[in-house]
């Protein structure tokens, strides 16, 4: 009996890590789509919120956490360095079907993170501020899409700079580091030195995540505590804003029908993986 129970137990741990590490590169992935945010597939995905904690509180439960999201992180690389040719040579080649896979999987887990957002109750402000959120984000998103691109010469020190973006668009979800990257013109040759491992590149854009997930981990992770309705709702309006705003246009013939089975099987799997992680709950973290 007790080996049968542990057996199961081993069972569990395994799928709960091939769990977390589907979404971590599924997180990767969106984190160097343009028009994408890993942050918003963070959210979409339940790895945002405990990820913000655990990097505002280090000392708490240090090594249960980093068994936690160990799978998270190394599928967030794998996703960033091993997908970047395939991203690209996607978002070059069949950019309206791929962004609807990804419009997909962002909407399949709407429902479960409604549920998540009224948690602790839903009043009429909430809405007000989802809507808000919503409508300002998706302006803002569709503003971006009319300046005119620099080009910035890069450095050691704008690839710094990249990271911090990168790592705001974990931080801030809806936000697309890669739009930025693209109006700096930085996009190709980021995408480029990820795909050739070249460190020049990767180090620097590493040390830039890192510092500005450290230093704007601990607010995001109090004003989860302080106001967690009025932080899930302003998140979710930013979720559907973006989400609407990475629409694409232009639309027609045959690739309706491919966008359209692509939008159902990433809602599909998506959803699918929220049920699945359902059935294999985890221990409290903090």
């Amino acid at each position: 009996m007790a080996e049968t129970s542990s057996l199961t137990r081993g069972k569990n741990v395994t799928v709960e890590w091939i769990i977390r590490l589907l979404k971590g590169t599924l997180v990767g992935i969106g984190a160097i789509v343009p028009g994408l945010s890993g942050g918003v597939l963070a959210v979409v995905f339940g790895l945002y919120e405990p990820l913000m904690k655990f990097l505002a509180n280090l000392q708490t439960k240090f090594l249960q956490n980093m068994r936690f999201f160990l799978p998270v992180g190394i599928g967030v690389a794998l996703g960033i360095v091993g997908f970047s040719s395939v991203v690209d040579y996607a978002f070059t080649h069949f950019a309206a079907p791929f962004t609807w896979l990804f419009i997909g999987f962002i909407s399949g887990t709407f429902p479960s993170l409604f549920v998540t957002a009224g948690k602790q109750g839903r009043k009429t402000w909430h809405w007000a501020v989802l809507a808000a959120m919503a409508f300002g984000t998706f302006v803002f998103m569709r503003w971006m899409e009319t300046i005119n691109n620099v080009n910035l010469v890069p450095t050691f020190g704008t690839w710094i700079v990249s990271g911090m973006l990168v790592g705001l668009g974990l931080i801030i979800p809806g936000m697309s580091p890669s739009n930025f990257l693209i109006y700096l013109g930085l996009y190709q040759p980021m995408a480029s030195g990820i795909r050739q491992l070249d460190f020049g590149v990767i180090i620097p854009l590493t040390l830039g995540l890192i510092l500005i997930i450290l230093l704007l981990a601990k607010l995001i992770a109090w004003l989860f505590k302080k106001a967690y309705p009025f932080m899930y709702h302003f998140i979710l309006g930013i979720v559907v804003g973006s989400t609407a705003a990475i629409i694409p246009g232009g639309v027609n013939g045959w690739t309706i029908a491919v966008c359209a089975v692509l939008f159902l099987l990433g809602a599909a799997g998506s959803f699918a993986l929220a049920k699945l992680d359902e059935k294999y709950p985890h221990e409290s973290l903090f």
